[in-house]
Parts: C-alpha cells; sequence; structure tokens
C-alpha cells in the first residue's frame, strides 16, 4: 500500500503511531479531532495522500504533521516517524504566567482564606503588605 499514493486517514493514524488501535482511530476522527489541510473530516474513510497537512487535537496539545508516505504496516516507532513530518510549533515556555491571566477566584460562601492561601495571593500580586494585615 506503500506504493498506491493514498491511504485512510484511520489507518494512516494507527500506523503512524498516533493512537493505539484501528477502532480508536476511527472514533478520533468521528469525533471530529483530525482537520486534513485544514478542512474538517469525521469519515475515517477519508483518503490522504504525501503533501497533506494533518491537524490533530489531542488532550492536552496540538500536533500538526505533514504526511510523507503512506504505511504499509504498523513497525516500530522509527519506521512510524518516516511516515510524517512533525510541524508541530514549540509549546509556550512553562513557568511564566500568561500576561492576561485572570486573578484567582474563590467560591462564594467558601469563608476566609486561610493564612497559606492569604500569602500564596500576596505573592502572586507581587506586593508585601508588610506584615500589617492590610
Amino acid at each position: 500500500m506503500a506504493g498506491e499514493g493514498r491511504q485512510r486517514i484511520d489507518k494512516w493514524l494507527f500506523f503512524a503511531r498516533v493512537v493505539k488501535s484501528r477502532s480508536l482511530a476511527a472514533k478520533f476522527v468521528q469525533a471530529g479531532r483530525v482537520r486534513i489541510n485544514r478542512d474538517k473530516t469525521d469519515h475515517p474513510s477519508q483518503t490522504v495522500k504525501p503533501g497533506d497537512v494533518l491537524t490533530i487535537t489531542l488532550e492536552r496539545r496540538v500536533i500538526v504533521y505533514r504526511v510523507v508516505d503512506c504505511g504499509a504496516r504498523r513497525g516500530p516507532a522509527e519506521e512510524a516517524r518516516t511516515l510524517y513530518e512533525d510541524l508541530t510549533p514549540p509549546p509556550a515556555p512553562s513557568g511564566q504566567a500568561l500576561p492576561d491571566a485572570l486573578a484567582p477566584v474563590r467560591k462564594a460562601g467558601s469563608g476566609r482564606p486561610t493564612k497559606r492561601e492569604r500569602r500564596d495571593l500576596d505573592a502572586w500580586r507581587g506586593g508585601d503588605d508588610g506584615g500589617n494585615g492590610e
């Protein structure tokens, strides 16, 4: 099948080791978590060919792959990596707060903050109240 030039998206996801089984790949596509060349697809029988760009939404991240070749089998990881070119942008640096991050919110009626929570809030705000409680 590697020489034919087209392959079902569910088989390709399985061969490229994006998902653990072909049935999971079909469910993944039906859930609308895969885009082919920016077009959302929900048909596992949709075909991909070398040069197509896949945008795949996983649990905690989004990956972007360019299809390089169609697979013939689900082989080892080294073989699977030859099926695609990874175009995923690098992740945002962790540990840095986003500039538009919202302040932490307490549930209404949850009482006063504990001493530890108050210190955490003061540290988050960047201010030192000098210990006078204001």
